[in-house]
């Protein structure tokens, strides 16, 4: 079994062999995965050692105070935190060392495409199809995709698609590996109440996938994408945030630096958040090394759901204690951010910003479905729509 401090030598010999220094940022990285460094806890020759994933907290350290890079996680956040673990789970041999060392890297950005106009919260109704040709063998993609974060910069896409209408709606999906460069792929802003496009809409017709870039079997695309659902809540949820980080941040800044703007009122709402604020961080810890321990599960909806609630409530405080000042808004430049910025620039931007937390990742309405099903064991919402043929739903 991999030690500490077997981890602190191995991390050793990389920065030996490769000063950062004096190495190229790209070369670094693909030497650390390499050396098994880069997810400790994956299997050797994916960028891990088959170690505890508790262990990688000692590598980061380790190379942290050396000054050697990161990939820099914020802006890859979809590829490390949604189809890396999708694809470890359910990919072959093949596509597992194909994907997951320049996803690591950073130098192939991922996307997400299971959202459409007429499949938000109720993603199982996606109309988006894809068509096996006889000849090839290859699959033929038509469908519409929205509420796309980094599509604009993105090399490839993990994409649900329905390949079989005739069975019910969470029966006939398959889950792809679209390559965002191929032909028919059209990438559309969408501009947002911040001003900037962060989102995008994703145009596909025709576009041709092999069968060698499906995850998993033909039909089971709603499993799949539940793992990677999962984990993406977690990722958003149970980020890991030094104490008064994260959104209470310049609040409890403001508060400290600016006496004037103090009020009995705004000291008691001030006070419950930070406290709430702080009992999220716990949690999300306590979440985190749960995970470690396995795979996640739906405790990580419930972690979203308060992410987004203490989001809006804390950017709505920090708007009304600056009084006229939190009126005031930064810049409305139309802009293509290459990563998410919950927390960035002004009050403003944050209050606005926050306002999308309940919808991504899941609404919270559906979050709290599944909470009250998979957490507490409430019984399931009555549905009509279970057993029959997704050709066969009123639309």
């Amino acid at each position: 079994m991999t030690t500490s401090e077997a981890l602190v030598a191995r991390v050793r010999d990389l920065l030996l062999a490769h000063p950062p220094a004096d190495t190229d940022r790209a070369d670094f990285l693909r030497a650390r995965f390499d050396a098994g460094l880069a997810w400790v806890h994956y299997p050797e020759g994916l960028g891990g050692l088959a170690a505890p994933r508790t262990l990688q907290a000692v590598v980061d350290a380790e190379l942290e105070a050396a000054g050697a890079p990161d990939n820099d996680p914020r802006r890859i956040g979809i590829g490390l935190g949604m189809a890396a673990p999708t694809i470890l789970a359910y990919g072959t041999d093949e596509q597992k060392r194909r994907f997951l060392r320049p996803l690591w890297t950073g130098e192939e950005v991922w996307c997400q495409l299971f959202s459409e106009p007429g499949a938000g919260s109720d993603l199982a109704a996606l109309a988006t199809r894809a068509v096996r040709e006889g000849a090839t063998g290859d699959w033929i993609v038509d469908g519409q995709k929205v509420w796309t974060s980094s599509a604009h910069t993105a090399r490839w896409a993990i994409l649900i698609a329905r390949t079989d209408p005739a069975l019910p709606k969470h029966q006939g999906i398959t889950y792809f590996l679209c390559d965002m460069h191929a032909p028919g792929v059209e990438v559309r802003p969408l501009r947002q109440i911040t001003g900037e496009a962060e989102f995008n809409e994703v145009f596909l017709t025709g576009v041709r996938i092999p069968d060698g870039h499906r995850l998993g079997a033909v039909g089971q695309g709603w499993e799949v994408a539940r793992t990677t659902l999962m984990n993406e809540r977690v990722s958003i949820g149970g980020m890991r945030i030094p104490r008064e980080g994260g959104m209470i941040a310049p609040v409890a800044a403001a508060w400290r630096e600016r006496p004037e703007l103090r009020t009995h009122a705004l000291h008691q709402r001030l006070l419950r958040l930070w406290v709430q604020a702080e009992v999220a961080r716990l949690t999300g810890e306590r979440l985190r090394q749960q995970l470690a321990a396995g795979q996640p599960g739906p405790e990580g909806s419930g972690m979203k759901l308060t992410f987004a609630r203490l989001n809006q409530e804390i950017s709505g405080l920090e708007v009304e204690l600056l009084g006229e000042e939190g009126l005031l808004y930064e810049d409305w430049t139309m802009r293509r951010p290459e990563l998410v910025d919950f927390t960035g620039r002004d009050a403003g931007y944050r209050y606005l910003r926050a306002k999308g937390n309940s919808i991504e990742g899941g609404t919270s309405e559906i979050l709290l479905n599944i909470v009250a099903e998979r957490v507490l064991g409430l019984p399931a919402e009555p549905r009509d729509d279970k057993d029959l043929a997704w050709k066969d739903l009123a639309r």
